[in-house]
Formats: structure tokens, C-alpha cells, sequence
């Protein structure tokens, strides 16, 4: 079990890895090591999340969902295997967490007497400047 926060923690069989070849530096090795991961762990079927925790989730990753509801995270950063393995899970473990806090509710306010009234004596100000450059100079 890997302990997400005190109250969701994931089987270790509702996560899959695989293991493919990464691009950029490592030389010769770059090429002949699958160093690179892919975690795959499926959103929708998973049963330690919540609705919410779900819904939140499936909202924060956007792109990195499939159609399927299986979040894909690929880990190639570091040029060693276990690094990536352990990149993709931490990347994994932060997106639950932010998922699992239910954000603030939005506090309705009300702009103050004198916020509004600045607000209207500069739009009285730039209208006035705007007025006077349409009026033509009387010629005597």
C-alpha cells in the first residue's frame, strides 16, 4: 500500500509501470536502456478515491488522461531507471494530494463606497479628456 495522505492510500496493483527508451543525454546508453517510465493508473476504476477526490483528480491532470480515464504520467528526467520509477510516483502522489483538498468556496464581497466612487470620478476624468479633444477652437 502506498500512503497518499491519512486518509487515501493506493494499492500497489492499481498502478501499472512501463518501461521505455528516453531521449536526450546518456550516450551510447541512451540507447540501448529502457530508463524512461510510464506510470499508468486508472482514475475511474480505482477504488481508494473518493467522487470528489475523482472528479478533482480527472480536473487537474487535463491532458495526461486518456479517454479510457487512465492518467498516464511519463518520468524520463534522470538518466537511471529507479530515479524515474520513483519521479513518476512522487508526480502521482502530489496530483492526489492537491486533488484530495476541497478548494475554498468563493466568498462573495462587495467593492466599498469610496473603491466605486474613485472609479467613477477617474471615468469622469477620462471621459472629460476625451470630450475636449473633439471640440473644435472658436475662431473670432
Amino acid at each position: 500500500m502506498i500512503q497518499v495522505t491519512a486518509n487515501i492510500s493506493i494499492g500497489e496493483s492499481e498502478i501499472r509501470e512501463e518501461f521505455i527508451r528516453s531521449s536526450g543525454a546518456g550516450g551510447q546508453n541512451v540507447n540501448k536502456v529502457a530508463s524512461a517510465v510510464q506510470l499508468r493508473f486508472s482514475v475511474s476504476g480505482s477504488p481508494s478515491l473518493s467522487a470528489g477526490v475523482k472528479q478533482r483528480l480527472l480536473k487537474l491532470a487535463g491532458r495526461r488522461i486518456n479517454s479510457e480515464g487512465i492518467l498516464i504520467i511519463e518520468a524520463k528526467r534522470h538518466r537511471t531507471q529507479y530515479q524515474n520509477r520513483a519521479d513518476a510516483l512522487s508526480r502521482l502522489i502530489g496530483l492526489i494530494r492537491r486533488a484530495s483538498q476541497p478548494p475554498k468556496p468563493r466568498v462573495k464581497t462587495r467593492p466599498t463606497r469610496a473603491s466605486t466612487e474613485r472609479r467613477l470620478e477617474s471615468k469622469r476624468q477620462r471621459s472629460k479628456i476625451k470630450r475636449l479633444r473633439g471640440e473644435k477652437p472658436e475662431v473670432e
